[in-house]
């Protein structure tokens, strides 16, 4: 398993690294990653744009799947029928926002390991015969960033683009409490606490590991959080032309 791991996936994006490396003008390793970022990211668009959009479905779904909670607190079986019910009313599947985001986790897994090698080496014998192997690669970004150690600047950038990505998937909850509104207010606690929680990650791990690793990982939500503001605007716009033309 731990060789199909690296034969599949650390290998190539290992390979694609000192690629992009050996052919950008000036050799820095901080455009390389930027660049092998959005290269990832385009090729899992599709999964991506299915996670987002599934989440924040899930997400208007849930008033009514509070309301139906409410209604059949003393009968799961029937709360579980008619959760199914409105899933497949809505055209919604629960479970479509989880699996693109185990689909890209090898990819994540590789990433982080290459960025933990520290591309020494040993890292870089596994380089492609076809591939231009440099005897090392230089660090320095801009000629002031060591990307080999961490670094607390992109650390806290990632952090905070970890919070701005996560608060827009946020829902409003309404401000009017019912009396059996405790569940409610437990989910919502429980998501304000997931958006601070992220966010504090992110800035811990990006203090441990190498800021590599970090400036991935600023790229890579601020991605994700641009391609969620143009599916939302997108979402919003398709709302507002079936409003205006009811006969189409």
């Amino acid at each position: 398993m731990s060789n199909f791991f690296h034969v599949v996936f650390y290998q190539p994006i290992l390979n694609l690294l000192v690629f992009i490396y050996n052919i950008i003008p000036g050799h820095d390793i901080g455009l390389a990653i930027i660049i092998m970022t959005v290269l990832i990211k385009l090729i899992l668009l599709p999964l991506s744009r299915q996670a987002i959009e599934s989440q924040k479905s899930l997400q208007t779904l849930q008033p009514k799947i509070n309301e139906l909670k409410k209604k059949y607190a003393d009968n799961k079986e029937e709360m579980g029928r008619q959760m199914i019910e409105l899933y497949k009313k809505e055209k919604v599947n629960p479970f479509s926002s989880c699996l693109p985001l185990l689909i890209q986790l090898p990819f994540f897994w590789a990433i982080f390991r290459v960025f933990e090698d520290g591309l020494n080496g040993e890292s870089l014998n596994l380089v492609y015969g076809f591939i231009s192997r440099p005897e090392v690669i230089n660090p320095i970004s801009l000629g002031i960033i060591n990307l080999s150690k961490p670094n607390a600047v992109l650390a806290i950038l990632a952090g905070l683009a970890q919070f701005w990505q996560t608060k827009m998937m946020s829902t409003q909850r309404s401000t009017i409490k019912a009396p059996e509104s405790k569940d409610e207010d437990m989910m919502a606690i429980m998501n304000k606490q997931m958006l601070y929680f992220m966010p504090v990650l992110t800035v811990f791990i990006g203090l441990t590991f190498p800021g590599g690793l970090a400036l991935y990982w600023l790229t890579t939500t601020v991605l994700t959080a641009l391609q969620q503001l143009y599916l939302f605007k997108q979402k919003d716009e398709n709302k507002e032309f079936k409003i205006e033309n009811p006969c189409s």
